[in-house]
């Protein structure tokens, strides 16, 4: 088995990806650091461990985090239907077809929209990325994604009843939005005072300050011939709303940091972000009978078909993927999981004892070198464990 280094130095050299950065950590401290390439293949800069990345989608996990503070405070219930604190929420549509012009016919939904919901992706909304019929309902109506900041992207129709099945969404963002109603505080500074700032996360933040500006990994993209490509990639400077679906930018210590603290139930370093027996449910199948279903992609430049572990049922906690079975090598069954768009990557794994995470700036989502990456980390880790 190599090592770590040449497993991720490999990579690089090969020229799968042009920098990456990753980490492992048990419940004590960090196992394994490593960062190798550079931010960009258009920049001399080398890949340092305290390179800042747009963790995208990885954000879900933070704000999952903060609406359950809430939720042991008694200021949020997982079960209440959401429409008196967000009367955004209080009649939603469902998008039932569109006729034969085109023109989006929509019908209100017949169940509540709750923040277990919202936190489990089964509320109904979806991501154009993935969902066909929210990228023609988008294109019809004008409707913006959440990436662009704008309040207004939030108004998406359902495309399912609540509760019907799983579908990766903007659901996330709505939670957000339930975090800032229950706690009267704008979402950055809730996140940076109750869970960035303790846990000592300080590189880490919806709205990059100088320091992390200038440490900033480039993102790329992939072409159809496999080539790579830097592009520019912004985020708004001044959003209308703090994205709890994927506004974060952050560090691979600094993440890794939140996954420790995960690991030891809810605290790190004499912090306590959560309860032991809240992280335990967050960790749990909350979507009964329902299963994770693989995202299929309808725009191919931002993401590849993605099916983590394909012929497994997954289930999907209060924030998490969470596997059915061992993965061999790898991590345990009932293991937490999640992603962001740039192919940034992390596991926790709580029978084992041991997290990680890889962090490139890659698009389109679930590239298939950096899965291949990742798997060969995680196993290179477990590897290293067992000795």
């Amino acid at each position: 088995m190599p090592d770590i280094d040449a497993v991720l130095r490999g990579a690089v050299e090969s020229g799968a990806v042009p920098g990456v950065v990753a980490l492992a950590t048990d419940r004590a401290g960090t196992l394994y650091q490593g960062a190798f390439g550079r931010r960009g293949l258009d920049v001399a800069a080398p890949m340092t461990a305290d390179t800042v990345f747009w963790i995208a989608s990885m954000t879900k996990a933070i704000t999952s985090v903060a609406a359950m503070q809430l939720v042991e405070e008694g200021r949020l219930e997982l079960d209440a239907p959401l429409g008196p604190l967000l009367p955004q929420l209080a009649a939603p549509q469902v998008l039932e077809r569109f006729d034969a012009a085109g023109t989006p016919f929509l019908r209100p939904a017949t169940k509540p929209i709750t923040l277990r919901l919202l936190l489990t992706h089964t509320a109904g909304f979806s991501y154009n990325t993935w969902n066909p019929d929210m990228g023609r309902y988008m294109a019809t109506t004008g409707l913006l994604a959440p990436r662009s900041g704008k309040l207004e992207s939030l108004r998406a129709p359902l495309v399912f009843e609540p509760g019907e099945r799983w579908e990766y969404s903007i659901a996330t963002d709505w939670v957000g939005q339930a975090v800032e109603a229950a706690s009267g505080r704008r979402l950055e500074h809730y996140v940076r005072d109750r869970i960035l700032e303790p846990l000592g996360m300080t590189d880490s933040g919806f709205i990059p300050g100088p320091s992390q500006q200038a440490r900033r990994a480039r993102v790329h993209q992939r072409a159809a011939d496999g080539s790579l490509a830097p592009i520019e990639f912004t985020l708004p400077e001044n959003p209308e709303f703090y994205g709890g679906g994927g506004g974060l930018l952050s560090t691979g210590p600094d993440y890794i940091r939140f996954l420790r603290m995960l690991l030891n139930g809810g605290t790190l370093d004499g912090a306590e972000i959560l309860r032991p027996e809240t992280v335990a449910e967050m960790g749990r199948n909350q979507i009964g009978a329902l299963h994770f279903r693989p995202l299929r992609t309808a725009m191919p430049a931002m993401s590849n078909d993605c099916d983590p572990f394909p012929g497994m049922a997954c289930k999907w906690g209060l924030g998490f993927l969470i596997n059915g079975e061992d993965v061999p090598g790898r991590r345990s069954a009932g293991s937490l999981a999640w992603a962001g768009l740039g192919n940034t990557w992390f596991w926790v794994d709580p029978r084992s004892g041991v997290a990680g995470l890889l962090m490139t700036q890659i698009l389109p989502f679930a590239d298939a070198a950096v899965l291949d990456l990742f798997a060969r980390f995680e196993t290179a880790v477990y590897a290293e464990r067992a000795g």
